[in-house]
């Protein structure tokens, strides 16, 4: 009896430690530096606040020294596991590696890294960014019948995002001669940087018409709208305008008939990441190196019941 009372104890503190458990997860963010982005970093919190994880959140302000220190500071922390969206994909290994010694598992999202050691994280949730790349150039050439002179606004200079959606985007216009990008700059994936980018190509034009602008992501496109707009030209008519993201603001644009097409990219990427953490802490070694989420392509035939659907959620 006396025995029968100690396992029932040691029961029930068992059963009481496992409930009060909880995984810390810390969370380096790129930063907030569009719709996209804290709808992600939003969805993310909400999700861990719903499977009782303790979330880490880092915002890295557009810059990778800060999540590289964001990264140290959850190591130093005995975190359970760490989530990094990359600003830029070079620079990681030093701060991977103190990870790895420290058994923390890292999965990587959104955004990709280099390294030549790919055990130094666990996985990477993400969309397959030269997909979206080739799916809206597909789009454009099959709109203008493969005749278009192009404005880029391309991403951040170093980001995935940036480096494959071009890519994408160029290899296959690369099967149209009469298709070409005449102007490209750097937007910084902002909407006012897109806004000023957009008019200095417009004033560089000088009259000259333009086919359509090809933007790296939708923030950059809708100030691309504005300067458009105040450059006294109809978006979406005058000049078409195709983007990346599938944000709330950019089915409204569509919706108004100033903006053509996007790609979706699902902001959600919180659950798939804390499941393969789960799966990992449970013993689960064995996690693909890739969990791929790429989107469908959008159009303004479906932009304003899209648009009620998003800005509900």
């Amino acid at each position: 009896m006396k025995n029968l009372k100690l396992v029932s104890a040691f029961s029930l503190w068992a059963v009481s430690a496992s409930c009060a458990f909880a995984t810390t997860v810390g969370f380096s963010q790129v930063g907030s530096e569009s719709g996209w982005r804290t709808s992600f970093s939003e969805a993310v919190k909400a999700e861990a606040k719903q499977r009782g994880i303790d979330l880490k959140f880092a915002d890295a302000q557009q810059k990778q020294e800060n999540q590289i220190k964001a990264v140290r500071s959850f190591i130093a922390q005995g975190v359970d596991a760490i989530i990094i969206a990359p600003v830029v994909e070079t620079g990681w290994k030093p701060v991977l590696k103190e990870a790895k010694r420290a058994h923390i598992p890292v999965v990587i999202v959104d955004r990709n890294i280099k390294v030549d050691d790919d055990s130094l994280y666990l996985t990477r949730i993400a969309s397959d960014f030269t997909e979206e790349g080739s799916k809206i150039a597909q789009w454009l050439m099959d709109k203008t019948q493969g005749k278009c002179d192009i404005a880029e606004l391309q991403g951040t200079v170093g980001a995935t995002a940036a480096i494959d959606r071009a890519a994408g985007f160029n290899a296959v216009i690369a099967n149209y001669p009469n298709a070409k990008i005449i102007r490209s700059q750097t937007g910084e994936f902002t909407r006012a940087k897109g806004k000023e980018v957009m008019e200095g190509f417009l004033k560089a034009q000088n009259g000259q018409a333009l086919c359509a602008v090809w933007s790296h992501n939708d923030e950059m496109a809708l100030g691309a709208v504005q300067a458009i707009k105040e450059a006294g030209l109809k978006p979406g008519t005058d000049i078409l305008i195709v983007s990346v993201d599938g944000v709330p603001d950019y089915f409204k644009v569509m919706a108004d008939g100033d903006a053509n097409a996007t790609v979706e990219l699902s902001p959600y990427l919180g659950g798939p990441a804390f499941d393969v953490i789960d799966a990992f802490l449970k013993g689960n070694k064995d996690q693909p190196k890739l969990i791929s989420t790429t989107g469908d392509v959008y159009t303004q035939e479906t932009a304003a019941a899209e648009y009620e659907k998003r800005r509900l959620r």
